[in-house]
């Protein structure tokens, strides 16, 4: 059952709509196949178009929103479509740059409309189509329910979902768009989650001088890189979180960033006092394009984080047994950089793929 708060909620656990409205939205996109799916025109799924990085496995995605070139160039385009928001003013590309591996940096926060702030940093988007949880609490289930926050957060987008299909109604590149993803010239706020899903899971990085390297593609890391991938799985004990392809074990932890958490976390959408600060290890791919680091920002620094991580953190209550000192020197730190900052998927920041489309 999906929770009851913080799927349409901006941070601090402020319900955005009712609890029935998100079991509505989550019968639209069914990842067990169970809803009837929009009859699209080109309903074949073609995974060929998002090419896979050496290692990584299928795209996972729901039975009744498979990945065409239709779904994932419409998504493109609202992806930068300023429409979205009720003024005008901001697109999903302004708080997800990039450049900066479709995060924000180096804001610890993102301004929306009316110079509204953010409660949380702007995670990167890249490879977020094998997230089985989204956001730093866990409280989307899919990139489809992810799209649906922004666009409806007061402190965001502010966009009523009827006034934005009528406004992409009223644009015939839009009307064409759908007509071919979808196989109707009107758009609904299902469809246009649906595209936005699609682009967002085409965002697959994995390109990295270490992936070059480790797949003997290209030149040799540096000598202090190497040090810091021994010291990555060994004395600083990284690889307990920080594990997979993709550098996460997709788990929530309290990293004792605080003595008292200001931020519930996980708890916020589970209620269980114990996930009180609990917040889901990110990916390292591309952490060198993406500061500030930690759900707040509060780290400017690869080696702020380094350090917080060396000291074992703060005594929380609930901070992960996992969290202690690490006795790392001034050395090691240097080569544990060095090593993170060789997960930087530079093409992946510059690829035309993923840039805004020419406007027609």
């Amino acid at each position: 059952m999906l929770p009851t708060r913080g799927i349409f909620a901006w941070p601090r656990g402020q319900a955005l709509v009712a609890p029935a409205t998100l079991l509505l939205l989550a019968a639209c996109f069914d990842p067990g196949g169970t809803s009837s799916p929009v009859h699209s025109k080109d309903p074949v799924p073609d995974t060929s178009l998002i090419p896979l990085p050496h290692g990584f496995p299928k795209i996972p995605y729901p039975a009744d929103n498979p990945p065409t070139a239709a779904k994932i160039e419409l998504g493109r385009r609202l992806f930068y479509e300023t429409g979205l928001s009720r003024d005008r003013s901001i697109s999903c590309a302004t708080c997800h740059r990039q450049e900066g591996s479709f995060a924000d940096p180096p804001k610890p926060f993102t301004f929306g409309i009316d110079g509204h702030l953010t409660g949380r940093n702007s995670p990167s988007l890249a490879n977020l189509a094998y997230a089985p949880l989204l956001f730093a609490d866990g409280a989307a289930m899919s990139l489809e329910e992810q799209a649906a926050v922004p666009i409806q957060n007061p402190l965001e987008m502010d966009m009523d979902t009827n006034a934005l299909t009528r406004r992409l109604d009223a644009v015939p590149l839009y009307r064409n768009l759908f007509r071919n993803a979808w196989g109707d010239s009107s758009a609904s706020f299902r469809t246009v989650l649906g595209a936005l899903a699609s682009f967002e899971r085409s965002l697959l990085s994995g390109a990295s001088p270490y992936d070059r390297w480790k797949n003997a593609e290209g030149p040799a890391l540096s000598e202090s890189a190497r040090r810091g991938e021994t010291l990555f799985s060994g004395k600083a004990a990284c690889n307990e979180c920080h594990s997979g392809f993709l550098f996460t074990d997709r788990a929530f932890h309290n990293t004792g960033l605080d003595t008292l958490s200001l931020d519930p976390g996980r708890a916020g959408i589970t209620g269980i006092p114990l996930d009180s600060g609990r917040f889901k290890t990110p990916s390292l791919r591309n952490i060198a394009l993406s500061p500030p680091y930690m759900h707040d920002g509060r780290f400017l620094t690869l080696r702020k984080v380094i350090d917080h991580y060396n000291s074992g953190g703060l005594p929380h209550p609930d901070r992960d047994p996992l969290i202690r000192p690490l006795g790392l020197t001034e050395a090691e730190i240097t080569d544990l950089s060095a090593f993170l900052e060789s997960l930087t998927d530079t093409a992946f920041a510059a690829d035309t793929a993923f840039s805004a489309p020419a406007t027609p």
